[in-house]
């Protein structure tokens, strides 16, 4: 079997451990101008950065960033005119602070960059802080937007986004509560499972994969139960950084084009969207996935020899334990609207014909009605 050629790119430095939210300052020592992308949570964390110079803090970041607040952030960007860029939050004020450096100095709209390698250059230095560990952003080169007109998110994809400098400090992430916590981390586990059951899968991606999914099967009920566990808090930092790596040049599968919806649909958040379908389309997929299914439910304690019926038995009870609220139903989806979302996720050909097996409409309705 010839295996594929990849392409993988990561931040030009990585800082790891407690307390490493201060290296920024000196980084960036004389700089004139810094934004500081956050939200009104996370920028408490500015001072930590040990800044200097003209610092300027956009903190109107929610939690499902749309183009409007896109259009803020970079109003923000040409008005004080920064050297440098920080991202200093959750995935959205990451993906944010991406597109604001490759987008505010230049002449290019969110249109013209949509998709991958159409991102004409950066002018900006880009820091990336991650004040969670899910998504892996600060990882990778991808960013994601919601459009509120068409329904979607529009995915950004480009080199010239990867962060100068990337911050895993575990202190950061102390204070988010334990469903945050809970649904992050079955976020981040997704993304390792995903680029690792994918039809893309490399073997060099695949190691990345293991070391995610194996952190979040050791670390992720530890830090529910104590948020202030260091060691666990940096082994979910770690495994969502792997995720974030595994993106780039594989990408995720069917479980977040169903989760999509969710998400610009019901509003959920990305990690809990991701949660809920995660048992679901694990055991979909284990029919032509198994031994690499059989590793994940190794890792994550889901017992060995699984049956289909038992492996989503099993992996919906790792996310239910953890607190997480696993029924549509109680987060306001509606039977009829079921339809529309499986029509959507569908239509997502970029992630959908990643899965290891073809997925139809009514395969992907049939997953709502049993997540309903």
């Amino acid at each position: 079997m010839t295996i594929a050629s990849i392409t993988l790119h990561q931040p030009r430095r990585l800082a790891v451990g407690a307390g490493t939210i201060a290296e920024v300052g000196l980084w960036a020592a004389n700089t004139a101008s810094v934004l500081v992308i956050a939200t009104p949570i996370t920028a408490g964390f500015a001072d930590r950065l040990k800044l200097s110079g003209r610092i300027t803090l956009f903190d109107a970041i929610p939690g499902e960033p749309d183009t409007a607040t896109l259009d803020a952030a970079l109003a923000a960007a040409r008005q004080c005119r920064p050297d440098l860029i920080v991202g200093l939050g959750g995935g959205s004020v990451l993906d944010v602070a991406k597109l604001v450096a490759a987008l505010w100095d230049g002449e290019q709209t969110l249109s013209d960059v949509a998709g991958p390698n159409r991102v004409a250059g950066r002018r900006s230095r880009l820091v990336q802080v991650a004040t969670t560990a899910g998504t892996g952003s600060e990882a990778g080169i991808r960013a994601l937007i919601t459009d509120p007109v068409k329904g979607n998110k529009v995915a950004v994809e480009s080199p010239h986004m990867i962060a100068d400098f990337a911050v895993l400090d575990p202190e950061l992430t102390y204070s988010v509560p334990s469903a945050v916590t809970a649904a992050t981390g079955v976020d981040a586990m997704a993304h390792c499972v995903e680029a690792f059951t994918n039809r893309r899968a490399h073997p060099m991606i695949d190691d990345f994969a293991r070391m995610g999914f194996r952190l979040v099967g050791k670390y992720l009920a530890r830090a529910v139960r104590d948020g202030a566990d260091t060691e666990a808090r940096e082994g979910l930092m770690l495994a969502s950084y792997y995720g974030g790596i595994c993106l780039g040049p594989v990408n995720t599968a069917a479980g977040h084009a169903i989760a999509y919806p969710l998400g610009t649909r019901l509003h959920l958040p990305h990690g809990l969207a991701n949660a809920i379908i995660f048992p679901h389309v694990l055991a979909f997929n284990q029919p032509v996935a198994a031994a690499k299914t059989a590793e994940v439910a190794s890792a994550l304690g889901l017992g060995e020899g699984l049956s289909a019926e038992n492996l989503f038995n099993s992996a919906h009870g790792f996310c239910r334990d953890l607190g997480i609220e696993m029924s549509l139903r109680a987060h306001g989806a509606k039977p009829d609207d079921l339809p529309l979302y499986a029509s959507e996720a569908h239509a997502n050909r970029r992630l959908m014909d990643n899965n290891p097996i073809d997925m139809s409409v009514e395969d992907v309705l049939a997953i709502y009605r049993a997540a309903a």
